[in-house]
């Protein structure tokens, strides 16, 4: 089901909108309104108001006059959310994790649009009919209290000692991204479903439980109320700088070799959006040099594009952290025909 690849370089707000639409995207009136309503995963903006996220939109609204809502929530519950409203379609833009991004697509969520600059990303970073770019690169990852706990465990079956019991978290499967990612590097690092599936049951003894939000995990981790959770790598080097006892590091399977893979960060034109017009103008805008330039810079992720050569000293500590790390590629076809195959088998398995 997984093939071996080269490394590609890789909150919550409730809106009230006008619900003035036609069936063919909204009104003239809409589409004049100087606003673009962003759904997103959780990740890209900061806590204190210092993220990719809060940078790009300012530098947006200075140079286009148009203003951005943003509505945040885990990848599936924004994927959802679009689904519940596409009879009276409120989102412009929907930013998600893959699979999620390509069940938006399969859905018929998305309308085929290739912002500018897309040209300059990988081929494994975007859909192949136009319907999504990544706009910011990244890797699945896991964190530690290294305060409490200095040496990162190492492996999957360290989890399972004791002295995890109630210390240990990760996001829900099927709801966010970096949980769906659990158990895309699960079945790969035990060699498919089922041994995954059984190494889980045994990992639920300690578990804490649920989560709709991997960002909620890591201030638990920096607090010592668990000492190891789920996350991903731009997301937990952003939230370090304000969470000093967080690291991060990557599981192997006992006598293997630690592993992760490319989890971006892809964006999409929503299919009848209200402001579909201003919904391209800010993809365009993500993807402009200097937009990408600041993606390791302030949001501590990797560029999008690969003609955007980061050199800054984020940019520095993030390849240290991933160099020695085995990169896979996911079937993401495969998960995105199976992933409510594989979330069920996980529900079972752990009794969810």
């Amino acid at each position: 089901m997984f093939t071996y690849a080269k490394p590609v370089a890789a909150v919550t707000g409730v809106l009230a909108l006008a619900a003035s639409l036609t069936a063919c995207g909204g009104s003239s009136a809409a589409s004049d309104e100087k606003v673009v309503t962003v759904y997103s995963a959780d990740g890209l903006k900061g806590e204190k108001g210092d993220g990719w996220y809060d940078k790009v939109f300012a530098d947006f609204e200075k140079e286009t006059g148009i203003k951005v809502k943003y509505v945040e929530g885990g990848s599936g519950e924004m994927v959802q959310r679009a689904l519940r409203e596409k009879s009276n379609t409120q989102a412009d833009v929907i930013v998600t994790l893959p699979p999620f991004i390509q069940q938006a697509g399969s859905k018929g969520l998305l309308q085929k649009y290739t912002p500018k600059g897309a040209d300059q990303v990988d081929g494994a970073d975007k859909a192949a009919d136009g319907s999504w770019t990544s706009v910011v690169n990244n890797y699945f990852g896991f964190i530690h209290n290294k305060k409490e706990l200095p040496e990162a465990p190492g492996t999957w079956e360290a989890l399972l000692d004791a002295k995890f019991e109630n210390r240990l978290q990760y996001s829900t499967p099927g709801v966010a991204g970096d949980g769906t990612a659990v158990l895309i590097k699960a079945m790969h690092d035990f060699g498919g479903q089922a041994p995954a599936m059984e190494y889980l049951k045994k990992l639920q003894a300690n578990n804490v439980g649920p989560s709709s939000s991997t960002s909620k995990l890591a201030p638990k981790v920096d607090k010592g109320e668990l000492l190891v959770a789920n996350g991903d790598v731009q997301m937990n080097f952003a939230q370090a700088k304000s969470m000093p006892n967080l690291a991060i590091w990557f599981p192997a399977k006992e006598g293997g070799k630690p592993t992760t893979f490319a989890l971006p960060y892809a964006a999409g034109l929503v299919d009848k959006a209200p402001h579909t017009g201003n919904g391209k103008k800010l993809l365009d805008f993500m993807l402009t040099e200097g937009a990408q330039r600041e993606v390791s810079a302030v949001g501590g992720g990797f560029p999008a594009r690969k003609d955007v050569k980061a050199t800054d000293a984020n940019a520095i500590e993030l390849a240290k952290l991933i160099d020695g790390v085995e990169i896979f590629e996911p079937d993401w076809a495969d998960i995105d025909k199976n992933l409510a195959a594989y979330v069920d088998a996980w529900k079972s398995a752990t009794g969810s």
